[in-house]
């Protein structure tokens, strides 16, 4: 199972899950052990099968760290933080976490678009 922490200590997921806004976004930051890496990588690739048939479900997309850091950033598009919710609540979804090696410490948050006139869209 792996080791959970907030990437904010002062506004952890458990928080940000009960407010109701979407579509948001969710950026997963993975530490593991570089011997790890394909246990986490078929670990991943388990649950994200589970997150792409859940309701409201938009897309994902792991990256890894360039060079010898085995450092892995996910995010995923959900529609809402109630999609998401039910979701990362799910049994079969909470069933997977047992499958990641000891080793692995995910940071997971949500997050909005920002509107930036000339840059961005919201």
């Amino acid at each position: 199972m792996p080791q959970m922490s907030p990437l904010d200590p002062s506004f952890p997921i458990e928080r940000q899950i009960s407010i109701e806004c979407g579509p948001v976004v969710l950026v997963n930051v993975f530490t593991l052990d570089k011997s790890d890496e394909e246990i986490f990588l078929q670990a991943w690739a388990s649950d994200a099968a589970v997150m792409k048939r859940q309701p409201g479900f938009i897309s994902t997309q792991l990256h890894r760290a360039i060079g010898d850091s085995p450092t892995y950033l996910n995010y995923a598009i959900w529609e809402s933080t109630a999609n998401f919710r039910a979701a990362f609540n799910h049994p079969e979804f909470r069933s997977k976490l047992s499958a990641y090696p000891s080793s692995v410490h995910a940071q997971p948050h949500l997050f909005q678009k920002v509107a930036v006139p000339g840059f961005c869209v919201a």
